[in-house]
């Protein structure tokens, strides 16, 4: 990143009652989310895991090829509001053409691709395993002044993909997710985990309502360095907004420099 940074960048997460297997629909709900916020150009913009269908195993409704219809609504979002977008699809799997794969991208306000991540830890309790090939590496990018690492959802429950970030010089990550209710508190705690022992903040997005198989608690929230929630959606639909500064992530760091304690050789 060249030139100053700017003083700090608005987050802007969609929480969404995500309509099954309706990507239109989803699509249209999102914009509706969107228009009463007006995030400002330079925001980052998050919509959760599989935004466009929800957390199917029916790759049948889920996969798109390469520029499919969610990509090229993410890339036209990023366009028109002059903002980074990220949000959640899912395309042909590489090693068996029945299979998919469940993935983010990040593109910025002028179309380019800043990032594209392939979930690593897919959800063995669901049998997501059997529908969608796991990804192997993490991905990082830089936006508002932030190196940002995005996960998603089932990869929460595993520190070491924080670590990895972080050894990359993460400052900020993200996890979209369809996290379901019954484990809500478990999704809080390790939010708060994960931004502690990285002196990160961490951003949750997941989604609210209903699919025909479980419930969600929406609650996506905003975690500074030091474990504090500072926004917390609820549970109904909702854009969240609010700003981060890279100062705090910085002092923190140097106040306390519990990173420089960690055996890269073990990450």
């Amino acid at each position: 990143m060249s030139g100053p940074l700017p003083a700090e960048l608005v987050l802007c997460a969609v929480q969404l009652d995500i309509v099954w297997e309706d990507p239109p629909a989803n699509y249209a709900r999102a914009e509706a989310l969107l228009a009463p916020v007006m995030p400002p150009p330079g925001s980052l913009i998050v919509l959760p895991e599989m935004f466009a269908t929800g957390f199917s195993q029916n790759v049948t409704a889920t996969v798109e090829p390469e520029h499919g219809p969610t990509a090229t609504w993410l890339r036209d979002l990023a366009l028109r509001s002059g903002c980074a977008v990220l949000g959640g699809l899912v395309r042909p799997g590489l090693e068996d053409g029945a299979m998919g794969r469940n993935e983010l991208v990040v593109y910025a306000p002028d179309g380019a691709e800043l990032a594209r991540y392939q979930k690593i830890r897919t959800f063995r309790y669901t049998r997501e395993f059997q529908h969608y090939e796991r990804g192997r590496q993490i991905s990082l990018f830089e936006w508002g002044g932030f190196r940002i690492c995005p996960l998603i959802c089932y990869d929460l429950r595993f520190p070491e993909l924080f670590r990895r970030g972080v050894s990359l010089g993460a400052q900020m990550f993200i996890v979209i997710a369809s996290w379901p209710a019954v484990r809500e508190d478990h999704w809080v705690t390790l939010l708060r985990a994960r931004a502690i022992e990285n002196l990160a903040y961490v951003l949750g997005v997941n989604r609210a309502g209903s699919d025909p198989y479980l419930d969600y608690p929406g609650r996506t929230i905003l975690i500074d360095p030091h474990g504090t929630v500072i926004a917390d959606a609820g549970a109904e639909e909702i854009t969240l907004t609010a700003p981060v500064r890279h100062d705090v992530v910085e002092d923190w760091r140097r106040e306390f420099p519990a990173l420089m304690d960690i055996c890269l050789d073990e990450v």
